[in-house]
């Protein structure tokens, strides 16, 4: 055993060379041209994937249910598999759309809806928060095994300290501007060493118990095949052991792509498409190997005699088994290296999620606080620490309940309703903002009711009668026997439910609503965008029309708009760059396509800061346009596509079909209605002429008529001349 002093200082040694390890990389790269990220880095960032409840749990998954641990890491890798269609397009969506987060990915496709962005922060609020908590319960749990220390001690100044260390690394690294889609180097190199950290930590305890406990590999395959295998090497667990499998398999590979952290890493600090094809080697090598010696250690502790109850800690466990304290405290290393990679960079992505989607649209709307758009960073800040706070106090008040035990799989479920919006929306053009919001509700509020509600009731904050009769006896909504559905088990019941009715509600509200044509418009060009290849530049195109648009005022007013979110030096900033990419800054009048170029600029600048939502949204309501300006967009548009037609046939022909592939199906649309007006038009003379021979027909039988009219009156007369002669 360790002394808590002791293994303090070895945090804080620990801490303290990946602050070095951050500053240095972060110094090394701030002043450089090209500040990408070598393919190898972008690849190791990605293994935040694996947490502590992996490094811990995996172990404990083992010795309850066999095998059925690797199921999540199956969908994983199969994620891996579809990154050449998902991630790619995901990547070059960001690039042209300044992409911050995961909430801000899904609100641009949809309209830019900030009303779709706050509904996806506090889906993943409340999903990763708790997850949070369970990664600060592993760090003080481990802490305690390493000292000595009794259960559920710890939690005070000990458990703070660490926490607050982790809000300094994510607030100095992470959140030090406001914009989140900078190279955030410092932080991407720290979180590089603790993914080597952990995965040296666990191959080298896993080594060491293999030898110590079996004596080798040989001895392990003996001792293996001496043991009843169906202990652990089971493919199935007591219920429903297929549609287990599949469950997980399903909530493993829309982790690895909707994680907020895992898309910060994969997305957001993404610097070139390119690297994707390092990445889809490297992370299942690191997958095997991080997930390699855990059978032989969950048959070590059970061979032992260790309590199956324990089996999460058999990492530290075992090494003290056998009297290697060392061995033990490089365990707790590797799973403190595993829990703050992944609690520092969800609590940044969180921070920035919440600022801008949820803090920043209340600013827009309640006037007093209209002054907290200045001091955006600090709100940032604020929430960090927010969030990391009641991360750390709800691990404290749960230490040890089913609650927290339980909440890895139900983030996971939590994270699961964004895949319709994510994934239907990607490939599925008439998907809409209707849909989305309803899928992603309905979902949202249905995981809730079906693995949340139950979880309290189990913590005795509900009363049992929910769960046994349902909400004032309606017995077919009670939470684990949904709509008289009761013999699926609580995971699954939730996750068939809760995804059944978002897909079901995703397709019926796109399908019913009819979006406005500026939604269509972004649908495709976001759409367009992600089939883009290569990386794309902020730089302006200047062009020379009609020069008649006076400069300053149209300066002044974009001032006034980044002075409401940034400070006065960055507004400044800001307009200098945006005037001197568009070679305007010594004109005193510009042209039309140099003033959409300026706002486009301008609203990109924006997003990296408040977020694409929030962006577009303050374009609209505080750029404005008079007469004649507001006359030349609207024809501008159609002057760009008869101008650009060659061009864009030459690029199909090259096999780009990036830059002008929106006006390509635009004008392949334009062919599809001429072709059809043409058809119409021969349908309508094919009529004509029929209304013609009619028209003739008609004529001649009056003609005809009115002859035997003739002759009819005339024999008349004859026959009243005979009479009369009579």
């Amino acid at each position: 055993m360790f002394s808590a002093h002791s293994v303090i200082l070895v945090v804080l040694v620990y801490m303290a060379l990946l602050f070095g390890l951050a500053v240095w990389v972060d110094r090394r790269t701030r002043h450089r041209s090209n500040s990408a990220m070598p393919a190898w880095v972008y690849a190791l960032s990605m293994a935040v994937f694996f947490t502590s409840w992996t490094f811990y749990g995996s172990v404990g998954f083992a010795v309850q249910s066999g095998l059925l641990f690797f199921a999540i890491y199956i969908g994983a890798l199969l994620s891996v598999v579809l990154w050449p269609i998902t991630l790619k397009r995901m990547v070059a969506a960001k690039e042209v759309f300044r992409i911050t987060s995961i909430a801000d990915f899904i609100s641009t496709r949809y309209r830019r809806s900030q009303r779709i962005a706050a509904l996806v922060t506090v889906i993943v609020l409340t999903s990763i928060s708790p997850y949070i908590a369970l990664q600060l319960t592993a760090v003080v749990n481990s802490f305690n095994m390493i000292t000595g220390a009794p259960a559920n001690s710890n939690w005070d100044i000990t458990g703070l300290t660490i926490t607050l260390v982790m809000l300094a690394f994510t607030i100095i690294f992470g959140i030090r501007h406001l914009d989140p889609t900078e190279r955030h180097s410092g932080m991407i190199g720290m979180l590089v060493a603790e993914c080597v950290v952990k995965l040296l930590s666990f191959l080298l305890v896993g080594a060491f118990i293999l030898i110590s406990v079996f004596g080798g590999v040989s001895g392990f395959f003996d001792t293996f095949d001496g043991q009843d295998k169906s202990l652990i090497l089971r493919f199935q667990n007591q219920d429903s052991p297929g549609l287990t499998w599949l469950t997980l398999i399903v909530l493993g590979f829309a982790a690895m792509q909707l994680l907020p952290r895992q898309f910060h890493v994969s997305v957001v600090e993404s610097s070139h498409q390119s690297h994707v094809k390092t990445a889809m080697w490297m992370f299942p090598a690191y997958l095997i190997l991080i997930n390699i010696f855990v059978i032989p250690i969950a048959l070590a502790g059970t061979v032992m005699g260790l309590p199956a109850g324990s089996a999460d800690f058999f990492m530290i466990l075992i090494p003290q088994f056998l009297g290697n304290d060392l061995m033990a405290l490089v365990a707790f290393m590797g799973g403190f290296a595993a829990a703050t990679g992944m609690i520092i960079i969800s609590t940044m992505t969180l921070a920035t999620m919440t600022s801008n989607h949820l803090v920043l649209p209340l600013c827009e709307k309640i006037k007093w606080l209209e002054p907290l758009q200045g001091y955006l960073l600090q709100v940032r800040w604020f929430t960090a620490a927010l969030v990391l706070l009641s991360s750390y106090t709800l691990a404290m008040v749960l230490s040890n309940s089913y609650f927290l035990a339980a909440m890895g799989l139900i983030s996971f479920a939590g994270i699961l309703q964004l895949l319709p919006a994510v994934f239907l929306g990607m490939f599925w053009r008439k998907g809409n903002s209707v849909g989305a919001f309803c899928g992603l509700f309905v979902g949202y509020i249905l995981w809730g009711w079906t693995l949340i509600i139950p979880s309290m009731i189990n913590e005795g904050w509900l009363p049992v009668s929910i769960l046994d009769a349902g909400p004032w006896g309606i017995s077919w909504l009670r939470p684990e026997a949904f709509l008289g559905i009761d013999f699926l088990p609580p995971l699954i019941h939730s996750v068939f439910w809760s995804m059944l009715f978002n897909v079901l509600c995703y397709i019926a509200g796109s399908w019913f609503y009819h979006p406005q044509k500026h939604e269509r418009s972004l649908t495709r060009e976001f759409l367009a965008a992600m089939l883009s290849k290569g990386q794309f530049s902020g730089k302006a195109r200047p062009t020379g029309l009609d020069a008649y648009i006076a400069l300053e005022p149209k300066l002044v007013e974009a001032y006034d708009l980044i002075a409401r979110y940034l400070s006065k030096e960055k507004a400044d900033e800001a307009i200098s760059r945006i005037t001197e990419d568009l070679q305007v800054e010594t004109k005193a009048h510009i042209t039309i396509i140099e003033l959409m170029e300026f706002h486009r600029m301008l609203e990109h600048i924006l997003a990296g800061s408040i977020g694409a939502a929030s962006a577009h949204t303050a374009i609209e309501e505080r750029i404005n346009y008079n007469e004649r300006e507001a006359a030349d967009l609207k024809a501008l548009y159609s002057h760009i596509v008869s101008e650009l037609q060659g061009q864009s046939r030459v690029d199909e022909a090259k096999g780009d079909g990036g830059g002008y592939l929106f006006l390509d199906q635009m004008q392949s649309q334009i062919d599809d209605l001429e072709a059809l007006v043409s058809s119409q038009k021969r349908q309508i003379e094919t009529l004509e002429a029929k209304l013609d021979q009619r028209y003739e027909e008609i004529f001649a039988y009056r003609v005809e008529a009115q002859k035997l009219k003739v002759e009819s009156d005339n024999l008349r007369k004859r026959l009243a001349e005979d009479t009369t002669s009579d």
